[in-house]
């Protein structure tokens, strides 16, 4: 009997190790997301009394966070700052909620952050100035949301960036000549903000680009011979702008463009394509 009463003491002693797999830090910082974004009224809600690895859209990898995904989960509210006090946590995704407020600053202080996607929500303010601090940032994804300003300059130094995504918001400002630094891009999607300012040619630097979405904004002047030299790209966007002069053959004739909107600020449009070309949609239209 008192061998007995000696294993389960024992079990109880190390029951709370084994069930708290996160330090105190992190979940508390999960429980400020529940209460700002009131859990109780989530599609899928936590059961508190659970282990952390057992909430919805939570990865626990080597007793840290890694992944939070609560897409289309109905939160509502804000985003904590205390969210910055994640030091592992790699993909983030909140989108399709009613998340409002500001995008806070701590979040740029993760750098183990490979993904964030914000997208479909209420989100207003800017993006964060020290976004760049995120070197090892693939996804920035935050269409359809409130967010205005200019692109941070820090923005074109996430030399990793695969995907920028930020169309449908209230962005002004010109795109940068640094935009050739985010040479490994495969997705600019910007369309739909009030965004200004001539094309740089140094777009056509990224020459891993599949699609170039810029359409419904006001960027003037001719469109960069330079984007030639993208001959991966399958979608360019580039209507309902305040360009001016004609687009080159040589772009509309990029080996897999299967998509191609564009018109000019005149009546000159030069619509002439090879009929090798595989462009399944075609729109050339004078303003």
């Amino acid at each position: 009997m008192k061998k007995l009463a000696l294993i389960i003491a024992f079990l109880l002693a190390i029951s709370p190790i084994a069930y708290s797999q996160i330090s105190d830090l992190e979940k508390n910082v999960l429980l400020d997301l529940y209460k700002s974004t009131e859990g109780t009224t989530w599609n899928t809600n936590w059961d508190l009394t659970k282990d952390v690895s057992e909430w919805h859209g939570i990865t626990v990898e080597n007793n840290t966070v890694t992944e939070i995904n609560l897409s289309m989960n109905n939160l509502t509210g804000p985003i904590p700052a205390t969210i910055g006090n994640f030091k592992s946590l790699r993909h983030l995704n909140l989108g399709f909620n009613k998340i409002s407020g500001l995008i806070p600053t701590e979040l740029a202080t993760i750098e183990s952050l490979v993904t964030i996607q914000l997208f479909m929500n209420q989100l207003e303010g800017q993006i964060p100035s020290s976004i760049g601090n995120l070197k090892n940032l693939k996804e920035l994804v935050l269409f359809n949301n409130f967010i205005e300003g200019q692109l941070p300059e820090s923005i074109y130094d996430i030399a990793n960036l695969e995907v920028l995504h930020l169309s449908s918001n209230k962005l002004t400002g010109s795109i940068s000549p640094a935009i050739k630094n985010l040479s490994n891009l495969k997705i600019l999607s910007l369309f739909d903000n009030g965004m200004s300012g001539t094309l740089p040619a140094q777009i056509g630097s990224l020459v891993n680009l599949t699609e170039l979405s810029l359409a419904a904004n006001s960027f003037t002047g001719e469109i960069p011979i330079e984007l030639n030299q993208l001959s991966k790209l399958e979608t360019l966007l580039l209507i309902n702008n305040k360009f001016t002069g004609t687009i080159s053959p040589s772009i509309q004739n990029l080996p897999k463009l299967l998509n191609f909107e564009f018109s000019n600020n005149s009546n000159e449009v030069d619509v002439s394509y090879k009929d090798v070309n595989p462009i399944t949609q075609v729109t050339l239209i004078p303003e």
